[in-house]
């Protein structure tokens, strides 16, 4: 394979076409010099067409010479010019009609392209460090020897030094070592110079020059949880002054109406009223005692206990303690997981039990099947009843649209699928009227 190198023992190529020239040249030159000297001339006109022919000769070889290399290295300075971004070099008087002119003609294009690739180039970079200046998110870029290559303005709030100083220092000693391992996102505690909070951290790798590197993206986010916390608790305190109050009125309205009878009636009517004012206390009393049980039970939900999961039996069992109607299972394959038997267990009762609870009212049926997609498995609880009415506050807690509800059914396994790291959605069906409740989890 041959290289563009010159040796010692090679000929450049402006020498090449120099002796390829002269030897052209070389037979007529040979034959015209004899003709010449054996010809009846005089010695002085012999000698000076002598010193004509050679001077022509050599001199019509340096030309073609000049003709032949001149152009190339024309060539050559453009393209150096391009390698070294430089694309103001053009080459003028071009033609259309000949090989030379088309080769200068498309280094011209080439230039005028590479030069607008990197105008644009140098506009979204400029774009993108606008971008990473004025967002409230710190971003670090590690390589993957974990020190510092690129920080935006909010990474210098952050650890309270200017970039010059944080380029080129490792994780370690930035104090963002804890960053680059563990899950991604995640919410986490730390205290940074810059501040001490909750952060929401993101990672994602990406390749600069053939080499790993590490984009890490730090927000704080202990503002928004804080105010997601506070509308939280005005929710809950809502809730449980509502649901007491709800108990209270009723039984300080009846302690007062059997306190004031007490005084007004005979003996036997007293016992009956007491009998009957006790009784509407009591129900009061046992309603708070549920939905305190009840809120507890939801606000205490233990992490999983993950261990192997048979699908099959996990529905079938489910499926086995609703005697009301015959649920219909879908056949679907085997299929295992890890996850709290437990808690999908109790997750898949509330939803077979809304789902039975709604077919009975059009005398419909209910279907159950599953199926793997995408790395999760998919459990589809399918009913033919009326619908959903309001799909707004399905996971509200507390919320429920049932005489006899308490509102946590939907919330409890909504919490329940969250913890296993899936999802639950409900919709209404669109082939009838019912609802379709789809568990998603992971099967990893």
């Amino acid at each position: 394979m041959t290289t563009g190198r010159s040796t010692p023992s090679r000929l450049r190529f402006d020498q090449v076409v120099l002796l390829l020239a002269l030897a052209t040249g070389l037979p007529g030159s040979i034959l015209s010099l004899v003709l010449l000297w054996t010809g009846d001339f005089t010695p002085r006109v012999q000698w000076l067409l002598t010193g004509v022919l050679v001077a022509s000769w050599v001199g019509i070889a340096f030309s073609l010479r000049e003709r032949v290399v001149k152009p190339l290295q024309t060539l050559a300075n453009m393209l150096a010019a391009l390698a070294q971004g430089d694309f103001t070099l053009r080459s003028i008087a071009v033609r259309t009609d000949d090989p030379l002119g088309l080769a200068m003609l498309e280094v011209n294009t080439l230039g005028e392209v590479l030069r607008e690739q990197r105008l644009g180039a140098l506009e979204a970079t400029a774009l993108l460090r606008k971008v990473m200046e004025e967002i409230d998110v710190a971003v670090f870029a590690f390589d993957d020897e974990h020190r510092l290559k690129l920080v935006n303005r909010r990474g210098e709030e952050l650890l309270r030094q200017p970039a010059e100083r944080l380029l080129d220092s490792s994780a370690r000693d930035l104090g963002l070592d804890g960053f680059l391992a563990g899950s991604s996102p995640r919410i986490a505690e730390a205290e940074l110079p810059g501040g001490t909070g909750r952060w929401e951290i993101r990672r994602t790798d990406f390749r600069q020059k053939g080499l790993r590197h590490q984009l890490l993206v730090v927000s704080d986010v202990s503002r928004v949880l804080r105010e997601e916390e506070r509308q939280a608790w005005k929710r809950i305190i809502r809730v449980l002054g509502h649901e007491i109050n709800n108990s209270l009125a009723p039984i300080k309205s009846i302690a007062d109406s059997l306190r004031s009878r007490l005084r007004k009636t005979q003996a036997d009517d007293r016992v009956e009223d007491l009998e009957e004012g006790l009784g509407v206390i009591a129900e009061r009393s046992d309603s708070l005692s549920r939905f305190m049980r009840s809120y507890a039970r939801l606000a205490r939900l233990p992490p999983p206990t993950r261990t192997v999961v048979d699908v099959t039996q996990w529905v079938g069992r489910v499926v086995g303690i609703e005697r009301r109607m015959r649920i219909d299972v879908g056949e679907c394959p085997p299929i295992q997981i890890r996850a709290d038997a437990d808690q999908l267990e109790q997750l898949l009762i509330n939803l077979v039990r809304n789902a039975v609870d709604a077919a009975s009212e059009t005398d419909g049926s209910v279907r159950v099947y599953w199926t793997a997609r995408d790395g999760h498995l998919e459990v589809v609880v399918e009913d033919e009843g009326p619908g959903l009415a309001d799909t707004s506050n399905l996971f509200v807690p507390f919320y429920t649209t049932k005489p006899n509800g308490t509102g946590i059914g939907l919330a409890l396994s909504l919490q329940i699928a969250e913890g296993h790291g899936g999802t639950l959605t409900l919709r209404n069906r669109r082939d009838r009227s019912g609802c379709v409740a789809t568990l998603r989890l992971p099967l990893g």
